[in-house]
């Protein structure tokens, strides 16, 4: 039995690190993780996001619209956006959960459909989930949280977050394993890495398409093609996001001013800096740097 009391470190960890993920065209703003020890009853309440939730111990009830189901060990269950759900429990539950949504305006089409797809599903509720991989990952992903921090951490935590978000969708879209079966052409794949490793070294120059695409020995269309065709997002918006991911280690990590950090990731002036941060991330680069000054005084919502 995963005994949830000693993760507790690894939920503010993921609440710190894992609020944005960009992999493989899909933008996901996670806007909380869950680690509850004991869940008792809560208010029928709906969300404009997904939650998902992992019964790692204990049994209740979840009421999804008109339905109700029986929670127990190793069930994980799915609450849709804009339906209006509940959990019971007499005893209380040990719980995992993660709330999340795509960003459409930073998504590929095809993502787009994916999340549809998943707020019309019909079986939102799976038992005896204990050796599935999302169980597995999940509790991975945990782990990773609680260790000390390293140089790897938050990129470790990421990738696991990415891998769990996409095990949860593969269980309750089973469409997904065959409509988002991804189609990288083979020409593409070298010049696409070329060109990722090219843009994340020279972040604080100004990057346009034609100065890269020229680089690679390419033209500036055929470069735009690749970004579109294998990620799903166009030039200027990965580099826009490489630029914030920047930003936001060095925010973090570093006493650099804003305005340093702002010539470091290439962005022309630090109001446009600001403007951007601020719109990608729902806070000024100040305030969000302030966060880590002193986490203790940082909280999170649970459910």
């Amino acid at each position: 039995m995963l005994d949830l009391t000693k993760y507790l470190s690894g939920r503010t960890s993921l609440n710190d690190y894992v609020h944005r993920i960009n992999q493989n065209g899909a933008s996901f703003q996670v806007h909380y993780w869950g680690v509850m020890p004991k869940h008792y009853d809560n208010l029928l309440h709906k969300h404009s996001f997904f939650e998902v939730c992992y019964v790692v111990e204990g049994e209740g009830t979840y009421i999804d619209g008109d339905c109700s189901y029986m929670l127990k060990k190793n069930t994980l269950f799915l609450s849709r956006p804009e339906v209006i759900h509940q959990i019971k429990s007499e005893e209380g539950l040990s719980l995992l959960y993660v709330a999340f949504q795509l960003i459409e305006s930073e998504s590929s089409e095809n993502w787009i459909r994916i999340m549809e797809n998943a707020k019309q599903c019909n079986e939102i509720i799976l038992h005896d989930t204990h050796d599935m991989e999302t169980a597995l990952l999940w509790k991975s992903l945990l782990i990773q949280a609680t260790k000390p921090k390293n140089e790897f951490f938050e990129d470790m935590l990421s990738t696991i977050a990415y891998s769990l978000i996409l095990s949860i969708l593969q269980d309750f879209v089973p469409a997904l394993n065959k409509s988002h079966q991804k189609h990288v052409p083979e020409q593409f794949s070298a010049l696409l890495t070329q060109a990722q490793l090219y843009i994340n070294d020279n972040l604080s120059n100004s990057l346009k398409l034609t100065e890269v695409a020229r680089h690679l020995h390419i033209s500036g269309r055929h470069l735009s093609r690749i970004f579109v065709s294998e990620l799903g997002v166009s030039f200027s918006n990965y580099v826009q996001d490489e630029r914030i991911k920047k930003a936001i280690k060095l925010l973090k990590k570093t006493n650099l001013s804003i305005k340093e950090i702002a010539e470091e990731t290439g962005f022309m002036n630090v109001q446009y800096f600001t403007r951007v941060f601020t719109s990608m991330m729902q806070s000024s680069p100040g305030r969000f740097r302030s966060m880590y000054v002193d986490k203790n005084t940082t909280t999170y919502s649970d459910s």
